[in-house]
């Protein structure tokens, strides 16, 4: 299973508060840094120097989400101060969504560099579609396993979620890591926390 972690930060977060939150939240998903792929996050905070460390004590790439494309991602957890600070009023659940639909189009059976992989190509691809209720844009291809969560250091420096990347399968509804009240989409009987 192919997982993406989404990162929102204030400026000068330390790359020890990213590791912290990302394994925390790899813990309440019941899964490890080794099936992180990637850690996203909006254009704007893609040169934070705690986030460029954090992606490399993970050996894993930092991509970077332009706001506008971000900001077309449905997130259960919207904040006016995400959108006041960044453009999008989501960071950590829409880059993680944005980039888990990146693998998932991108990734063969063998991952992304394997014979039914594409390589890796930029992280703003998107379906055009309707959404069912009001036709707007939707990114698909990836859930949230986790949804948005804050670190315990005084003022919240830095929020994770955590999507999987799907090719033709969807979580199951009570696979590993799935909590009932969490933010998944389009699975029968799912509750989200909206």
């Amino acid at each position: 299973m192919s997982l993406v972690v989404g990162v929102g930060a204030r400026r000068g977060v330390t790359a020890r508060e990213v590791c912290d939150l990302v394994a925390a939240v790899l813990r309440e998903a019941g899964r490890g840094p080794g099936d992180v792929v990637a850690l996203a996050t909006v254009a704007a905070k893609a040169g934070e120097p705690g986030l460029v460390e954090a992606a490399a004590r993970l050996g894993v790439p930092l991509r970077a989400h332009p706001a506008d494309v971000l900001a077309r991602v449905r997130v259960p957890h919207p904040s006016d101060a995400a959108l006041a600070a960044t453009g999008t009023p989501s960071v950590a659940e829409a880059a993680a969504l944005a980039e888990a639909v990146a693998v998932a189009r991108t990734t063969g059976p063998d991952g992304p560099d394997g014979p039914g992989g594409t390589g890796r190509t930029s992280g703003t691809d998107r379906a055009d579609g309707a959404d069912g209720a009001d036709g707007a844009d939707r990114l698909t291809g990836g859930e949230l396993l986790v949804p948005k969560r804050r670190s315990a250091s005084p003022g919240a420096r830095v929020t994770c979620a955590v999507a999987v990347a799907y090719r033709g399968e969807r979580l199951p509804p009570e696979g590993s890591g799935y909590h009932r009240g969490d933010a998944v989409f389009d699975l029968p009987g799912a509750v989200s926390n909206r």
